[in-house]
């Protein structure tokens, strides 16, 4: 298995079924729940843990959620109200390395997670058919990609940072440098 990817590498999905993004709304909706559940009884040592060798700790991969989230929701509202606009990508590695990133409890972290997947959930489920299919161009990507396949790669980024939580919990900071 590939520790970088411990639930795969994220495969596109434009057209998924009913079924199928209804279980990514709900996967969004329950990753603050999931990621606090983690983490309730962690100890201070346990958050520098990481995730692999040279990987992010668990209190990195927690505020990068934070990070990547709170731009993801911003990149929904561009598409539902700009016409095809072109997101800004950012330097993710870079964000985890300023000190909001670096903090040592992650207790704002969950907070702020918990409350922005609310309202993310909700705007994501109150959306027809037409604002599924606004778009967005990413820069890096070189073509368009909508609200619904956007809705797919975050249920992925959810499940695969919670991937990272428990690897680095598994392994009990045996990939410590």
């Amino acid at each position: 298995m590939d520790l970088r990817y411990p639930i795969g590498n994220y495969q596109a999905n434009a057209e998924p079924s009913a079924a199928q993004l209804e279980r990514w709304l709900e996967s969004i909706a329950s990753f603050p729940t999931q990621l606090k559940s983690l983490l309730q009884d962690i100890s201070e040592e346990a958050l520098s843990w990481p995730y692999r060798p040279e990987g992010w700790t668990i209190r990195e991969v927690v505020h990068h959620c934070v990070d990547s989230h709170l731009n993801s929701i911003i990149r929904f509202k561009l598409a539902l109200t700009e016409d095809r606009p072109t997101i800004k990508p950012y330097a993710e590695a870079e964000w985890a390395k300023l000190a909001d990133g670096q903090e040592d409890s992650i207790e704002g972290s969950l907070a702020l997670l918990h409350y922005l997947h609310r309202r993310w959930t909700l705007l994501l489920k109150s959306l027809d058919e037409q604002q599924m299919q606004c778009s967005y161009l990413h820069p890096e990507h070189g073509r368009a990609i909508t609200v619904k396949e956007t809705i797919g790669l975050y249920r992925w980024h959810c499940e695969h940072h919670l991937g990272h939580v428990k690897q680095a919990l598994a392994s009990k900071g045996a990939y410590l440098a």
